[in-house]
């Protein structure tokens, strides 16, 4: 029998995924409501195959939860339950060890597909995520600061860089980058410290001095 434990913050939404999975006859669901914080030890108390996880939730995104989880259970198999687009940040959950993603709007057999896939240690992406992978994407924009310094610059903070430079303010950043209010404030002082700026404006002056900046960045 297939362990799965869904975590969501909307009864309603968990129960009617919990009833669709469980018409498997091979797939059992526990569903888990309450603090995204009490989920880390639910996971460390129990065994379960895969892990289903939604995105948005009060205290802490589906990705920090992510990563907790998998800090505990390092072999832990994570997909995001969203409804969102997660195709742009495919890199973050890479990195934050998530085996993929599933749209809410998918049909029960597309959520199967993806879920046995993932036991299998395999990855089912849309056709246009798919298209839109290039060997090294990301990796070129780091090469003027990794062959300035012996403190590069992470792709992460090349994110923000490009945000700041947008005029988002730091709440639309860390949504966007599905970062907590402390994580980005701590990515920042990194930033700042790396870069030997004061201020978002030196942010910019710096990075557009460094050849990290295109003119289409800029706002205007």
């Amino acid at each position: 029998m297939v362990q799965i434990l869904l975590i969501d913050d909307h009864p309603s939404v968990m129960e009617g995924t919990k009833v669709m999975l469980e018409k498997e006859p091979d797939i059992s669901v526990t569903a888990h409501h309450q603090a995204p914080s009490k989920a880390v030890e639910r996971v460390r108390s129990g065994h379960f195959d895969l892990i289903l996880i939604d995105l948005t939730m009060p205290e802490m995104n589906g990705i920090e939860l992510s990563k907790g989880i998998i800090r505990v259970k390092p072999d832990s198999i994570i997909l995001i339950y969203t409804g969102n687009d997660l195709s742009p940040h495919l890199n973050h959950l890479i990195e934050a060890g998530i085996a993929g993603f599933i749209s809410k709007t998918s049909t029960q057999e597309e959520m199967l597909r993806i879920i046995r896939a993932a036991l299998r240690r395999e990855v089912v992406l849309p056709f246009s995520v798919f298209r839109g992978l290039r060997a090294g994407q990301g990796a070129e924009m780091a090469q003027p600061a990794a062959e300035s310094s012996t403190n590069p610059l992470v792709p992460d903070e090349l994110d923000i860089i490009r945000m700041i430079a947008e005029g988002k303010t730091n709440r639309e950043i860390a949504d966007q980058l599905f970062f907590s209010k402390r994580k980005l404030e701590y990515q920042l002082t990194q930033l700042f410290s790396k870069l030997n700026v004061k201020s978002r404006l030196e942010v910019v002056g710096k990075c557009r001095e460094m050849g990290l900046l295109a003119v289409h960045d800029l706002v205007n």
